[in-house]
């Protein structure tokens, strides 16, 4: 099989945990350790870090984010809505401001909620009215709804119009066992299965595929490709001096078991690091609930409770990190108002974000709320799309990463700061 340098640096996967001593720091970690440096002296602001999230599966932002104040959403739901808020009972809605509430298994998110902290955009979602996971999911992180045609993804073209001579190769990492479309593109970037477990996997062959890997760049007759090649193999043998199994969370905080925990448990290693991350990826499954969907317990229950629970770790985790960083969720669509007839939802619309970090204005949930009455539903079954997602993720490469070149990160659509929720602090 023939490999490519570029399939090698989109599949390579690196790993970073705490620094330790070496004999000689690689030229990546210089230059962090002189930008860190210019920090610390006062030369430079930190550096911001977002952090974006994508629940796969259509997540069913009305149970999510319940307008219990409407009760045409009860009428709706028979079955697998959830109650009213009552006090002092934790199988009901978490009253957020007398019309919206939590799920029950968010309890985790309600302090972060009301220290002002977290916030939730609802009704906000893709224009395009596919219903196909595999396009929308597309269509959301090319952020060029109905254009299958974009050649790289919404974090990579960050990177591209924030020049950095300074920079890292670890400023765009994914963990996840593939590069993810959002990262696509001519910024390097990198993708992370397991701090524990990187390099060039080829079974009994790894070694002499990554002696090939060696050759194929030193022979190169391109300046630009041997120097990044050299990097690249560096930085690994750079990380393979690190103990990612060292790592303990700081502050108290327990990520949950599995993948989903375990994620966001190495990006916060990456981001104590400080190896010039200022983007990061990851996603969480398992959203697609067209039937037993559940209420306050089930299916739906289960996934909200990994997810917020890891969340509120990484945002413990991190500590006063937080006033740099923003993590944003996302889900291709929403589901529909109605629940079906095997007591799940089928493929929607519009949907429920949130976005937490210190940067966010929280303790609010913004955007117009469509209601739920018949003649106000999208195509007479879904929420209404009221806040288009470019808007939102406009908002953040804005007022937090500094990015004024919309237009570069998001082709044929005017994003403007007037279209803004204003959820980020200028």
């Amino acid at each position: 099989m023939t490999v490519t340098r570029r399939v090698f640096l989109k599949s390579t996967g690196l790993a970073v945990a705490s620094l330790g001593t070496l004999t000689a720091m690689p030229k990546f970690l210089l230059r962090a350790s002189t930008l860190n440096e210019s920090a610390d002296a006062g030369a430079t602001a930190q550096r911001k870090i977002l952090i974006a999230i994508f629940q796969r599966g259509a997540a069913d932002g009305l149970n999510i984010v319940v307008p219990f104040g409407e009760r045409n959403y009860y009428q709706m739901r028979p079955t697998i809505a959830i109650p009213e808020p009552r006090s002092g009972d934790s199988t009901t809605a978490i009253d957020l401001d007398g019309f919206f509430g939590l799920h029950p298994s968010l309890a985790s998110f309600k302090p972060l909620y009301d220290a002002g902290h977290l916030a939730v955009i609802h009704g906000a979602g893709s224009p395009d009215n596919t219903r196909s996971h595999f396009d929308a999911q597309d269509f959301m992180e090319s952020a060029t709804p109905g254009v299958k045609s974009t050649p790289d993804g919404w974090l990579n073209r960050i990177l591209q119009t924030q020049p950095a001579p300074q920079s890292t190769p670890f400023r765009g990492i994914a963990l996840s066992p593939q590069m993810p479309r959002s990262l696509y593109g001519p910024s390097p970037a990198i993708a992370i299965t397991n701090l524990n477990d990187f390099g060039i996997r080829a079974g009994r062959f790894s070694g002499q595929m990554t002696e090939a890997f060696e050759m194929l760049y030193g022979n190169t007759s391109t300046d630009k490709v041997r120097s990044t090649g050299a990097e690249s193999f560096e930085a690994v043998e750079f990380l393979k001096k690190m103990n990612p199994q060292q790592f303990q969370p700081e502050n108290g905080a327990t990520y949950p078991n599995g993948p989903f925990g375990n994620a966001l448990k190495q990006v916060a290693q990456l981001i104590k690091a400080n190896v010039g991350l200022e983007v990061a990826f990851t996603d969480i499954g398992g959203w697609d609930h067209h039937a037993g969907e559940g209420n306050t317990q089930g299916q739906l229950a289960n996934r909200l409770k990994d997810f917020s629970d890891g969340l509120v770790a990484l945002y413990a985790d991190l500590g006063n990190r937080m006033e740099d960083v923003v993590v944003l969720t996302m889900s291709e669509f929403g589901r529909t108002a109605r629940e079906n007839g095997n007591r799940g939802t089928d493929h929607g619309h519009a949907n429920c974000l949130f976005a937490l970090g210190g940067p966010v204005r929280g303790g609010k949930v913004y955007g117009h709320w469509p209601s739920l009455r018949n003649e106000n539903l999208y195509e007479g079954r879904d929420l209404a799309l009221t806040t288009d997602f470019r808007d939102v993720f406009g908002e953040v490469v804005d007022k937090h990463l500094g990015c004024k070149n919309l237009a570069r990160v998001f082709p044929g659509f005017k994003s403007s700061p007037s279209n803004f929720r204003n959820f980020i602090r200028s």
